[in-house]
C-alpha cells in the first residue's frame, strides 16, 4: 500500500482533479483553464516563480509554434491546396475509392502539417469531390478525420502532443525521439486503420447526405417566418428600418416579395399593403413584431432553402477554424455583415443548434454558421482565413515561385531534423523564419496561423507536469494505482498507461492528458527500473489518436457539424479502432523500442 500523501501532494492532487473537470466539462476554454492551473500552482507554491515561465519557455511550445507558421506557409502559397484538387482525377467514381484517395492523401500530409490546418483544406475538397459522385458527405468527413491522425503519428512533427512527450522526455534526461521514429508503428497503424475504414466504415458511417434542407438541419422552422402587410398595417409606408428602430433590431428582413419583384434585405424600402416579407428571429419576438405592426402569419406558406436563396443570394454553410479571430467574439461584435454582407441564418455547436439569441452568443472554434450571403460576396468570404466555406470549392490561386520555395524550406528542416544537423526546434525555427523572409509567409500571416489557444494551453499546463514530478505526486500516483499492475510486468503497465490515456483524451484535450499520465510513466519506471521509453511511446499515441467521441480531438469536431453526425456515430466506428490500435501498440510498441 502507498504512503499516506504530505500536504504538497495533497494539494497536487486538488489542482490535478479541479483541471480535469475544467477540462472534461468545457466550464471556461482550454487556455483559460491552463493560465488557472499556473496560478493556481504559482499561489500554492507548488512551483518556484522561477517556474512560472517554464511551459512558455518549454522547446515544445516554441516547436509546435514554428510548425503551425510553417504549415501556413504550405498552404498559403497554394501548394497544399494545388494538390488536393488534383486528387479528382485519381478518385474515380466509386464510395471506396474516393475514400481510400483521401485517406491515404490527408494522412501523408498530416505527417508534415498540422493536423487541423489539412482537414481545413480537405472538408471542403471532400464536400465538393462526394457531392459529385451523389454521395453522402457522412461517409467521407468522418475518415478524413481519422486518417488525419494516423498521419500524425508517423512522425514527430506530426501532432503537438508528439512534441511535447519529446520535451518531456529529454527534460527528463532522457534521448530525443528521432524524426520518423513514431514512423515503424505509425505505419502499421496507419495502413490497418485504413483498411478498417474501408472495410468496416462502409457498414458503419451513416448516409446523411448534406444537401438535405438547411432550414430543416438547422431546425430554423422556428426562426423564419412569412408575414403580410395587413391594409391596416403600422408598418405602411415605413421603411423596416425606421420601424425597428426603436423596436427589436433582433428580428430581420432577409426578403420582400412585392407581386412579381423580389428584393433582398430591403430595409430602406417602403412597404405596402399585400407586402411579403421573410423574417428571420426569435419566435417570441416574432410573434411581439406581428402583434405591434398588424402582420398576418402565412401559416400556410412552408419557408424551404429555395426561399433563402436566388441567383444573387446563397445559402452558405461555413466553419470557424480553431485560430479564427471570430473565437471568443459574439455574432453581433464579429460585424460578418459588414466584412462579408452576410446574414447569420443560424448556428450550429457539436451538431447542435443553439437556440439563444444570435446575436449575442460568442463563436467557439468549430462552430458552423449558417449564412445568407450576396452572390458578389461569397468568393471574398472563401478567401478569408477566418472561416471555412464547407458548401463551396473555387480553384485557387498558386503563387508558383512561393509555392516551391515553401516546399523546399520543409524538405530542408525535415533533412536537417532527420539525420541530427540541428535540434528539432533549431531546425523549425530557422524554417518559420524563412518562410516570413523568402516571402511565402507575410509576418501577420505567420502570427495569425498560430493557434495560441494551444500554445497557452501547453504554458500552462507543463508546469503541471513538472509540478507532479517536483512533489513525488507522480511517484504517489503510480503506486496507488499501478502498483498491482507492476507486479504482471511492463506490457501489463503499458496496456493500462496506454487505455487510460486513450479514455481521459476522449473528454479532454489530447496535450492534458499525456502531460498528466507522462510523468507517472517515468515514475513507474523508474520503480521497476525499466527503459520508460515504451511507456511515453504508448502515451504518445493513445493521445494522438482519438476516434469515440466528436470532442475527443479537433479534427473530429471540426467534421461533426459539416458531416451532420450524431455523438453515436463516432462512437460506433471508433471504439472498435481504439481497441485495434490499443491491442496493436501492446504488441508492437515492446518489439520496436526493446523488450522493456
Amino acid at each position: 500500500m502507498p504512503l499516506m500523501p504530505d500536504s504538497q501532494i495533497i494539494l497536487v492532487l486538488c489542482v490535478v482533479a479541479g483541471a480535469v473537470y475544467l477540462f472534461v466539462t468545457e466550464k471556461l476554454r482550454l487556455d483559460v483553464t491552463a493560465v488557472l492551473i499556473l496560478v493556481a500552482l504559482l499561489a500554492l507554491r507548488l512551483i518556484p516563480p522561477r517556474a512560472a515561465l517554464y511551459g512558455f519557455a518549454n522547446p515544445a511550445t516554441a516547436t509546435v509554434a514554428c510548425m503551425f507558421v510553417l504549415s501556413a506557409g504550405l498552404s498559403r502559397t497554394g501548394l497544399v491546396d494545388w494538390l488536393v484538387r488534383r486528387l479528382d482525377r485519381l478518385a474515380g467514381e466509386s464510395e471506396l475509392r474516393l475514400m481510400l484517395v483521401l485517406c491515404i492523401a490527408i494522412a501523408f500530409l498530416s505527417a508534415f502539417v498540422v493536423n487541423t490546418a489539412t482537414v481545413a483544406i480537405f472538408i471542403p475538397v471532400a464536400t465538393v469531390l462526394a457531392r459529385r459522385r451523389k454521395i453522402a458527405e457522412s461517409r467521407i468527413l468522418m475518415p478524413l478525420s481519422f486518417a488525419s491522425q494516423f498521419g500524425g503519428v508517423c512522425t514527430l512533427v506530426g501532432t503537438s502532443t508528439n512534441i511535447l512527450v519529446n520535451s518531456i522526455a529529454v527534460s527528463s534526461g532522457l534521448a530525443g525521439f528521432g524524426l520518423f521514429e513514431f514512423a515503424r508503428l505509425g505505419l502499421v497503424m496507419a495502413g490497418v486503420g485504413i483498411l478498417y475504414l474501408i472495410v468496416v466504415g462502409r457498414w458503419l458511417l451513416p448516409k446523411r447526405r448534406g444537401g438535405v434542407q438547411q432550414v430543416d438541419k438547422y431546425r430554423l422552422s422556428d426562426y423564419l417566418v412569412e408575414f403580410r402587410v395587413a391594409k391596416d398595417s403600422a408598418l405602411i409606408g415605413k421603411s423596416w428600418q425606421e420601424a425597428v428602430k426603436q423596436g427589436d433590431e433582433e428580428v430581420q428582413l432577409l426578403k420582400l416579395i412585392r407581386g412579381e419583384q423580389t428584393k433582398w434585405r430591403p430595409t430602406e424600402t417602403p412597404l405596402v399593403e399585400n407586402d411579403i416579407l421573410l423574417v428571420h428571429g426569435d419566435a417570441a419576438r416574432l410573434m411581439k413584431v406581428k402583434d405591434e405592426f398588424g402582420l398576418e402569419t402565412r401559416a400556410d406558406e412552408k419557408v424551404e432553402d429555395q426561399k433563402l436563396s436566388s441567383d444573387d443570394v446563397k445559402l452558405i454553410e461555413a466553419l470557424v477554424p480553431p485560430q479564427s479571430y471570430l473565437v471568443g467574439r459574439t455574432i453581433e461584435g464579429a460585424d460578418l455583415s459588414r466584412r462579408f454582407g452576410c446574414v447569420v441564418l443560424a448556428l450550429q455547436r457539436r451538431g447542435r443548434a443553439l437556440r439563444q439569441r444570435l446575436s449575442r452568443i460568442r463563436l467557439d472554434g468549430n462552430d458552423t454558421l449558417l449564412l445568407q450571403c450576396d452572390i458578389k460576396n461569397v468568393e471574398r468570404l472563401m478567401r478569408s482565413p477566418n472561416l471555412i466555406v464547407t458548401s463551396e470549392l473555387t480553384e485557387l490561386f498558386l503563387r508558383k515561385d512561393r509555392a516551391l520555395i515553401a516546399l523546399a524550406i520543409l524538405a530542408s528542416v525535415l533533412t536537417l531534423a532527420a539525420v541530427g544537423a540541428l535540434p528539432i526546434l533549431i531546425a523549425t525555427l530557422i524554417g518559420a523564419v524563412a518562410m516570413v523572409v523568402t516571402g511565402c509567409l507575410r509576418i501577420d500571416e505567420a502570427y495569425q496561423a498560430i493557434d495560441w489557444k494551444i500554445i497557452f494551453l501547453l504554458g500552462g499546463i507543463l508546469p503541471l507536469g513538472l509540478a507532479l514530478q517536483e512533489t513525488g505526486a507522480a511517484s504517489w500516483l503510480s503506486g496507488a494505482f499501478l502498483g498491482s499492475v507492476t507486479s504482471r510486468g511492463p506490457v501489463a503497465v503499458l496496456a493500462v498507461l496506454y487505455i487510460t490515456t486513450a479514455v481521459l483524451t476522449e473528454g479532454m484535450s489530447n496535450n492534458a492528458a499525456a502531460v498528466l499520465l507522462a510523468p507517472i510513466a517515468l515514475s513507474v519506471a523508474n520503480h521497476m527500473g525499466v527503459d520508460p521509453r515504451p511507456f511515453l511511446v504508448a502515451i504518445t499515441f493513445a493521445a494522438s489518436t482519438s476516434f469515440a467521441t466528436p470532442v475527443g480531438y479537433q479534427t473530429n469536431t471540426m467534421v461533426y457539424g459539416a458531416g451532420g453526425y450524431r455523438f453515436s456515430d463516432f462512437s460506433k466506428l471508433g471504439i472498435p479502432l481504439n481497441l485495434i490500435f490499443w491491442v496493436l501498440a501492446v504488441l508492437l510498441i515492446p518489439h520496436f523500442w526493446g523488450r522493456s
